[in-house]
């Protein structure tokens, strides 16, 4: 690790202070006084990071390094003005899909929220998505000491525990802050992090946006709340798809296995006593996660999905923009050129827990969710979200437009076509009901006689 006085400008290299440092805004100046962070707060962070805390991950760590990171720039609380603009765009957004998507509006909220306040409202299921992998990373480092290297340390065995939290806490904590920064709305990255019903945007993350665009910010926040109200219609109305969604992370988690060997063979080498070797071995990547086929799948199904949630969105949007807002074309490949360069969701759950989601699928969906509408209607691609066994496979992806393509073609008919058809249904019934009573007169119609 570089020294305070080499060329490094950040003395806690390599140890679980490094995020914390860069994040109280060290760094950024140099060596000598001009890069260092107010040292009050930086001893604050290290005294609350070595508080007591439950879990795989020192949360509190983490939220307060995400809040700290998003103070770096302005962060205005949206006032009483953009709370209403914001609950008038999702509600001309919802009524606006009711043409284009037979499930109804899931929306029972409406919020305009900071990045602090963007924080707030997801830890909790930032929890769920980060813990199970940092619960396996974490406890790998004292399962795979040998027995006389635990038996000498002893306790120290819980500090190196808490240290290996705290680094996963500060990570997490600069993750989420950067990613703050970036979305524009409560479900941007397609899982349902905020609470259920509650459509959300971000009015100051919206405005930096729409200035690399030609398009009227009116426009910009009315297309993201179409966005946000068909997430929330989605979400609401497949009551199966959160859960499944959380779960393909979860397992994904459950099964992170550590290339124990190599830890083994490293850990030898460490003396138990020197927690900052310790913590330089964790940084350094000695601990990372091998995939296993399980979890190759678990990935597969969360990166499908995910893919189906956003064609979907991309599908539904089109549909009940196409004769209503021009610049609806000009915002959809804005979005497409945003998920190409590698967005929030790819590169934090990348460095959260190890996914890597691939956007080049959803251009896939959305054509595979036009295709069914095109031939079978609305109702037809709405239903086959009514269970998950229905839903497309990677597979199907592979060839969006053959999806389905066993299935009869609905007709369009007519009001005369359709009475036509209804009256030679009736007849039928009818004459089948004459039929009936004409050749069992005499049969005893009681069940057994």
């Amino acid at each position: 690790m570089s020294s305070p006085g080499g060329s490094d400008d950040n003395p806690f290299k390599g140890t679980p202070f490094e995020q914390i440092f860069q994040a109280l805004g060290g760094g950024a100046g140099g060596t000598g006084g001009a890069g260092m962070p107010d040292l009050s707060a930086l001893m604050g962070q290290m005294q609350a990071m070595m508080q007591p805390y439950d879990g795989p991950v020192n949360w509190g760590l983490a939220t307060d390094i995400a809040r700290r990171t998003t103070a770096q720039e302005p962060d205005p609380t949206p006032g009483r003005a953009e709370q209403t603009r914001v609950a008038d765009a999702i509600r001309l957004a919802d009524h606006w899909l009711d043409s284009a998507t037979v499930l109804p509006s899931g929306v029972t909220t409406s919020a305009a929220w900071s990045r602090a306040e963007w924080i707030e409202q997801t830890t909790e299921v930032w929890r769920v998505l980060v813990e199970p992998v940092a619960e396996h990373v974490v406890g790998a480092m004292g399962k795979a000491m040998p027995e006389e290297a635990r038996a000498m340390a002893g306790p120290l065995i819980g500090m190196l525990g808490k240290a290996g939290g705290a680094m996963f806490g500060s990570q997490v904590g600069a993750a989420l802050g950067g990613l703050a920064g970036e979305v524009l709305t409560a479900s941007d990255i397609g899982l349902p992090l905020g609470p259920a019903g509650k459509a959300a945007l971000l009015p100051h993350n919206i405005a930096a946006f729409a200035e690399g665009l030609d398009v009227d910010v009116e426009d910009v926040t009315l297309y993201l709340a179409l966005r946000e109200a068909a997430h929330q219609r989605l979400f609401a109305h497949v009551p199966w798809l959160r859960a499944h969604l959380i779960s393909s992370v979860e397992d994904f988690g459950r099964g992170v296995t550590i290339d124990v060997s190599g830890i083994e063979q490293a850990m030898g080498g460490l003396d138990p006593t020197n927690l900052e070797a310790m913590q330089e071995a964790l940084q350094g990547g000695l601990f990372e996660p091998k995939q296993t086929p399980q979890q190759a799948a678990a990935l597969e199904r969360l990166e499908t999905t995910l893919a189906l949630v956003e064609g979907w969105v991309d599908e539904v949007v089109g549909q009940a923009t196409v004769e209503r807002m021009p610049a609806a074309t000009k915002m959809h490949e804005a979005f497409r050129r945003r998920r190409a360069a590698g967005g929030p969701a790819e590169e934090t759950f990348a460095a959260l827990v190890g996914l890597e989601l691939r956007p080049r699928r959803l251009r896939d969906a959305s054509t595979l969710w036009g295709a069914l509408r095109s031939k079978h209607g609305t109702e037809e691609r709405d239903a086959v979200w009514a269970h998950p066994d229905l839903l497309p496979t990677a597979a199907d992806l592979d060839d969006p437009l053959g999806f389905r393509e066993d299935l009869p073609q609905v007709p369009e008919l007519s009001d005369e076509d359709f009475d036509r058809e209804l009256g030679k249904l009736l007849d039928a019934g009818t004459d089948e009901g004459d039929g009936g009573e004409s050749s069992g007169g005499d049969a005893d119609p009681r069940p057994g006689a």
